[in-house]
């Protein structure tokens, strides 16, 4: 049997084994992939039924192993990637091959899995995304391209919807954008604010590695709910991982925005030479901690170590045009307030190369009426990134 006859029978696997075992989770694909009436199943957050592995699971582990990794290799681009999470999808050891195969954005530059919206884009080149806001529901969605299409085929990845309180606003994120509820499955995160829209949390439904679970365990943990009313296989638990900052500019004298991110969850040393960034691996299935009533917020935060702190880009102020400017390199065109850049805040005496000084980690502007461009590298994730640009939708009347 030829490559590509291997390759178009394991695109026919959805209608046949794979089909019902597919797709709930999967980031890239041809047409919606998350669509609330079929019954999908995300490859790397529900388990297999050994039962029901079929004929596939049968294959010598060698001529396996190099199948995907054929398939992993030669497509690159979407939609063709959907037969890679279509290998993952056959059936247990099909998927457990696939997900060794599969390389993180960090190494690889694509996205694959949902795990790859927690994961650290890459270092040579920025991810480019954009969003969509809804202003008559507040929702906004995050999607993977460089521009949005003509035919609505736009790949989502994130979709968060604006709640406001009476102290504060929450953004609650989730893998759909049909679905924000906090017992969901699909949730991933929130962002709040506090009275004034000056100071966001950033909160993340899962701890940013086993060992910073390890080390708070015995602490109270703060659940959304009680374990009688969620699923053992829902995040049970907010765990604070950045701050996001705006300067008070009551009197409009001190120009554009100023903003500061701590990224509790990164470490400093993670741009430092031979440093790395958290990297998570795959979504929590259950916690053992035992009941606890609930509170307001989460009393766990990740502290130990120096975090990361982004600081925006200073724009400078153009004569001819009587405005600020950034260079954007093309990827905005309409000026906004809510522009920036993000670099790494260093100091002079940590010895950080230039280069590295410089490196926007982070950009988001605007390019017509509620759409934005959001381009993302190393260390932040699509979900981190996505969280910082949430901030810049809330009204803040004493930053501005």
């Amino acid at each position: 049997m030829s490559f590509k006859s291997i390759v178009r029978e394991l695109k026919e696997m959805k209608n046949g084994i794979g089909g019902s075992l597919s797709r709930r989770g999967e980031v890239e694909g041809g047409r919606h992939w998350r669509n609330r009436t079929r019954s999908h199943i995300a490859p790397d957050v529900v388990p297999f039924d050994p039962n029901q592995q079929g004929q596939w699971a049968n294959i010598p582990p060698e001529l396996l192993l190099d199948i995907i990794r054929r398939v992993e290799e030669s497509e690159t681009l979407w939609p063709a990637r959907t037969s890679v999470v279509s290998c993952a999808s056959v059936c247990k050891s099909w998927r457990e091959v696939t997900k060794e195969t599969v390389r993180t954005p960090e190494e690889c530059g694509r996205l694959t899995f949902p795990i790859s919206l927690k994961q650290p884009g890459p270092r040579e080149s920025p991810l480019h995304c954009f969003i969509k806001r809804d202003r008559a529901n507040s929702v906004y969605r995050l999607y993977f391209g460089m521009t949005p299409s003509e035919d609505d085929s736009d790949k989502l990845l994130l979709a968060a919807k604006r709640i406001r309180r009476a102290t504060s606003t929450d953004f609650v994120i989730s893998l759909v954008s049909d679905d924000f509820s906090r017992a969901s499955s699909t949730y991933v995160g929130k962002l709040r604010s506090n009275f004034l829209g000056t100071k966001f949390t950033m909160y993340d439904s899962q701890p940013p590695s086993d060992a910073a679970l390890h080390q708070h365990r015995g602490r109270r943990l703060s659940r959304r709910f009680s374990a009688k009313q969620v699923s053992p296989t829902v995040p049970a638990c907010n765990y604070s991982i950045a701050t996001v900052s705006y300067e008070l500019n009551v009197l409009r004298t001190r120009g554009p925005r100023r903003m500061h991110c701590a990224m509790q969850s990164i470490p400093f040393s993670s741009i430092q030479e031979g440093g790395s960034a958290p990297t998570p691996t795959s979504f929590p299935q259950s916690f053992d901690e035992p009941a606890v009533s609930k509170m307001k917020e989460p009393a766990l935060t990740i502290s130990s170590r120096k975090p990361l702190v982004l600081k925006n880009k200073a724009p400078r102020w153009h004569e001819q045009l009587q405005c600020w400017c950034l260079n954007f390199k093309g990827r905005v065109t309409v000026a906004s307030v809510k522009n920036f850049q993000l670099v790494a805040a260093v100091d002079p005496s940590q010895n950080i190369p230039a280069a590295v000084q410089e490196t926007t980690i982070l950009q988001f502007g605007k390019i017509g009426k509620d759409i934005f461009t959001m381009d993302y590298c190393y260390p932040l994730s699509a979900f981190q990134a996505f969280a910082i640009c949430l901030s810049s939708f809330d009204t803040k009347p004493a930053c501005e």
